[in-house]
């Protein structure tokens, strides 16, 4: 691996922890898209898996109080059940597919009235997170820009946001790890033991600057940040799904 791409790697992994540390969002996405450009898709997969575990699970760390435990016993219902699932399925969706429906999401989410609010604090949704968001994350990596619509319109505060999603990046990024990197793959999708120990120094270094900056913004500003950059995601996606689409 040459300099270049280690140090593309290295400063991925400090900039996307710093930005995951302040919304919960957007740093595993923006990294899947920086490992998938510069490696191949097993070494990818879990590399990406081992930096978003690190980073989700310090980041619920600093935020442990913060954490809705309800929430994540009732998500692994759903969760255990899309992975049993998973074993009986051999089913590999069209790129094209995925992307459009993943990118509709955010839109269709936005329209639905306040009685179908897909509100992850509601008593059984945390089971539907789980069904898809498992799925999703195994299929194409990034499960994260559809677990944000649940966490867009609920009564929890910023913290409280970040803390329990988290939570459940963290176990849904186990699963992507054991597939890639026990199930269907071998030791050479495992990266070189020091470009990860820096890469996870980083991803600490990264998550710690970040907490400093949630604690200092407010719940509507981080409310507001956050459904922007969740609408602009699904706008971004949506396109690069449509532009895949054999006419």
């Amino acid at each position: 691996m040459s300099l270049l791409i280690t140090a593309i790697i290295l400063g991925a992994a400090l900039f996307t922890s710093f930005v995951s540390s302040i919304f919960g969002m957007l740093g595993g996405l923006l990294l899947m898209a920086v490992l998938i450009t510069i490696m191949s898709t097993g070494p990818a997969m879990v590399l990406h898996g081992l930096i978003q575990f690190v980073s989700n699970s310090y980041r619920a760390f600093l935020n442990r109080k913060d954490i809705q435990w309800r929430i994540i016993c009732v998500f692994l219902v759903g969760a255990v059940a899309a992975l049993w699932g998973l074993t009986f399925f051999a089913f590999v969706p069209n790129e094209a597919a995925v992307l459009i429906a993943l990118g509709l999401l955010p839109f269709i989410a936005a329209g639905l009235p306040n009685t179908l609010t897909l509100d992850i604090s509601r008593p059984y949704m945390p089971v539907l997170v789980g069904l898809i968001v498992v799925p999703v994350n195994v299929l194409t990596g990034v499960g994260g820009p559809i677990l944000d619509i649940f966490f867009q319109r609920v009564s929890l505060t910023r913290h409280q946001v970040v803390a329990t999603k988290a939570v459940i990046q963290a176990l849904a990024h186990t699963t992507k790890i054991i597939y890639f990197g026990v199930l269907v793959g071998s030791t050479q999708n495992w990266p070189n033991a020091l470009l990860l120990f820096c890469a996870l120094l980083l991803t600490v270094i990264g998550t710690n600057a970040g907490k400093h900056v949630l604690d200092n913004l407010d719940d509507k500003a981080f409310f507001a940040w956050t459904s922007g950059i969740v609408m602009a995601t699904g706008g971004l996606i949506l396109l690069r799904g449509l532009s895949l689409v054999n006419y």
